[in-house]
C-alpha cells in the first residue's frame, strides 16, 4: 500500500519564492487595506472569548451567496473549505473523478484522504468543461467530481447549463468557486443554487484581496453542512473570533473593496491578450474572464524561463509542471496595470533571450 500525501508541495514552493517586484506569478488582486474602512479594536470584539459557529458570519455569506445560512460552513480560507469538504465526502478507496489539468493541492488533499483518483481532460488551449468528456469518465464506483470554476490555472469560465449536465451525471460534484467572482461580465451564482448535488467552496483571498483574514467558507445541503462543521470542531474548534468580526466587516463592504478590480483585470487582460497575439513562441486561448491565463511555451522549458526571469528580470512566472503540464505556464493578471505591463515586457525579454 502506497504512503498517503502528506503536504503540498506546490504550496511550499510558493511561500518560499524570493520575492520579486514583476509578480506574474501572482494569482489574487492586489491586497485591499482593511484601515481603509476606518475600523477600531472595539470592532473586533476582542474579549478573548470565541463564538460557536458565529451566527452573523453565516448569514453575512448566506446573503451574498443567495443560500440560507443552514447552508453555510465556515472555514479558514479556501484551501481550508476544500480541505473539510473532501473530507467530509471522500472515505479511503473511494473513487474521485477530477479534472486536468488541476490545481496541486487538490490532488494533495485526496492523496491525503486515500481517495483512488481518475481524471477527465480539459483540453488546450481553452481548457473548457466538457460534460461529455466528463461523463464519459464516471464510473459507478464515483464517489465525486472535483472542478474548479473558474477553471485554476486557466481562468476558464463553465456556465450553468455545462454545470447542470454534470449534476445530472449523479455523484455529488466539488466546485471550487475562489475566482468566481472574477466573471464580471456573466456574474455567475454558486453552483449550489442550480442543484444540490453541488458543494462549493470561496472566500475573500483572490477577488478582494484579503488572503490575510483567512475568510473561507463551503456551501452546501445542511444534513451535509453539518458533517462539514463537526469535522472543523476536530480540526480547529472554533474559527478566530476577531477573524470572523474581520470577515463579517468585509462583506458588508463588499463594494468598496471591490472597487474598480473589474476595470483593472478587464484592462490587464487586454494588456495579455494582445501580448500573447504578438508572441509567435507561446500558445494561449484570449483572457475573457478571471484573473489567470495558462499558456503554453512552444519552443523551451518554462522551469528554464522562470529562472531566467527571476534572477535576471526580477518576474515571476508560475511553471507548469505545478498543474501537470510541464510545458506550460501560469500568470496572473490582477497587479496594477503598470506591473503587468512592465512584468509582461520582461517576459518577453526572457522568451528572447531563451529563443
Amino acid at each position: 500500500m502506497n504512503a498517503r500525501i502528506l503536504q503540498s508541495d506546490y504550496m511550499h514552493w510558493a511561500k518560499n519564492q524570493r520575492p520579486v517586484r514583476y509578480h506574474l506569478a501572482s494569482s489574487e488582486v492586489p491586497h485591499f487595506a482593511l484601515e481603509r474602512l476606518e475600523l477600531t479594536l472595539a470592532d473586533l470584539d476582542l474579549t478573548g472569548a470565541s463564538a460557536y459557529r458565529y451566527p452573523p458570519l453565516r448569514q453575512a455569506i448566506a446573503a451574498k451567496e443567495g443560500v440560507p445560512p443552514e447552508w453555510v460552513v465556515a472555514a479558514d480560507g479556501t484551501s481550508m473549505a476544500n480541505m473539510l469538504a473532501m473530507a467530509a465526502l471522500v472515505a479511503p478507496g473511494d473513487e474521485v473523478l477530477v479534472e486536468q489539468p488541476t490545481y496541486e493541492p487538490m490532488l494533495a488533499v485526496l492523496g491525503f484522504l486515500g481517495a483512488r483518483i481518475t481524471r477527465f481532460e480539459r483540453r488546450a488551449p481553452a481548457f473548457e468543461l466538457d460534460p461529455e468528456e466528463v461523463a464519459r469518465a464516471v464510473t459507478p464506483a464515483t464517489k465525486l467530481i472535483v472542478i474548479t470554476n473558474l477553471h485554476n490555472p486557466s481562468g476558464a469560465y463553465a456556465d450553468e447549463k455545462m454545470l447542470r449536465s454534470i449534476a445530472e451525471l449523479g455523484p455529488r460534484i466539488l466546485v471550487d468557486e475562489v475566482y468566481r467572482d472574477a466573471a464580471f461580465e456573466e456574474a455567475p451564482r454558486s453552483a449550489v443554487r442550480l442543484s444540490d448535488r453541488f458543494v462549493a467552496t470561496n472566500s475573500l483571498t483572490k477577488v478582494y484581496g484579503l488572503s490575510g483574514i483567512r475568510c473561507g467558507w463551503i456551501l452546501a445541503e445542511p444534513a451535509l453542512a453539518e458533517r462539514m462543521w463537526r469535522l472543523n470542531e476536530l480540526f480547529g474548534v472554533a474559527q478566530v473570533h476577531a477573524g470572523e468580526r474581520l470577515g463579517c466587516i468585509a462583506l458588508a463592504h463588499l463594494d468598496e473593496v471591490g472597487a474598480g478590480t473589474a476595470e483593472r483585470l478587464a484592462r490587464n487582460r487586454a494588456l495579455a491578450n494582445a501580448f500573447f497575439a504578438r508572441r509567435s513562441d507561446v500558445e494561449c486561448a484570449p483572457m475573457v474572464h478571471g484573473i489567470t491565463a495558462f499558456p503554453r511555451l512552444l519552443p523551451g522549458d518554462p522551469e528554464t524561463l522562470d529562472e531566467l526571469l527571476r534572477a535576471r528580470f526580477d518576474t515571476s512566472i508560475v511553471p507548469g509542471r505545478w498543474f501537470e503540464m510541464p510545458d506550460h505556464f501560469r500568470i496572473g493578471v490582477g497587479g496594477p496595470p503598470e506591473i503587468v505591463e512592465e512584468g509582461l515586457a520582461r517576459l518577453g525579454k526572457a522568451l528572447d533571450e531563451c529563443a
